[in-house]
């Protein structure tokens, strides 16, 4: 009888599920976060552009400006991921996709945008302003 594999720390189990994470959620967070730091960087040039004075056509529109970021991250996200992460096929030859692949974009793109945008605006606006 062989003796039983010594047990992981806490750490030891989290580390290895970040290095093996599954590749739809991989291709998930990565499409919702492209989208986010692409619209996040142009939310940074709009806010230090008014920042330093110019004046744009529509005066200050941050808040609308953020909530148009939140509502594109969430819907190019879902849509990007439900374009490149199919269902397993199986032994067929016939890729299918489903809601399922639009709603794990759309998960993935909640707490991304959100963390994009603070980033920006807590930590690079100041940085440039």
């Amino acid at each position: 009888m062989s003796a039983a594999p010594p047990r992981r720390t806490w750490w030891a189990v989290r580390w290895r599920q970040f290095r093996n994470a599954p590749r739809p959620v991989v291709r998930a967070v990565g499409a919702s976060l492209a989208v986010a730091i692409v619209l996040g960087l142009l939310y940074l040039a709009y806010d230090v552009a008014l920042t330093r004075g110019a004046r744009l056509p529509g005066g200050n529109l941050r808040a609308l400006f953020v909530a148009l970021d939140v509502v594109l991250v969430l819907g190019i996200g879902s849509l990007v991921t439900y374009l490149i992460v199919p269902l397993p096929r199986g032994a067929g030859e016939r890729v299918t996709r489903t809601g399922w692949s639009a709603a794990l974009g759309l998960f993935a793109a909640v707490p991304i945008a959100y963390l994009v945008l603070v980033v920006v605006s807590q930590v690079l606006t100041p940085l440039l302003a």
